[in-house]
């Protein structure tokens, strides 16, 4: 009998996040498939950033790297909502993800400037 995944929260999605190895990778690409999941995928990503700015140990090469890899691997309909998300504090592990995000170019790609 194979493994059933439990039903995502936001918790479990702030796990997948910290860690990011391939299976967490492909768990949340799963979960960004799915319309429904947004609210959660967001909660989750809001309460991974909440724990990293209360982290005694600043990393922000892993807080880039996550921004850039959920830059890259999410949806054009969260690219808006994964930036107001980095911009919602001014502590450095929010410019950290957002720095990330930025340099994956994911809001250019959903979004891409009008040619006037």
């Amino acid at each position: 009998m194979s493994k059933i995944a439990p039903i995502a929260n936001r918790d479990m999605v702030a796990d997948s996040l910290s860690g990011l190895t391939d299976e967490n990778r492909s768990w949340l690409g799963l979960l960004m498939e799915k319309p429904a999941s947004d609210d959660i995928l967001l909660d989750g990503l809001h309460l991974y950033l909440d724990r990293q700015a209360e982290a005694r140990f600043l990393n922000s090469l892993k807080l880039r790297q996550c921004g850039e890899w959920l830059g890259h691997a999410a949806p054009a309909r969260l690219q808006v909502k994964l930036m107001e998300a980095a911009r919602s504090s001014q502590h450095a592990a929010y410019s950290a993800f957002r720095d990330g995000l930025t340099e994956s170019g994911g809001l250019e790609r959903a979004y891409p400037a009008a040619k006037i």
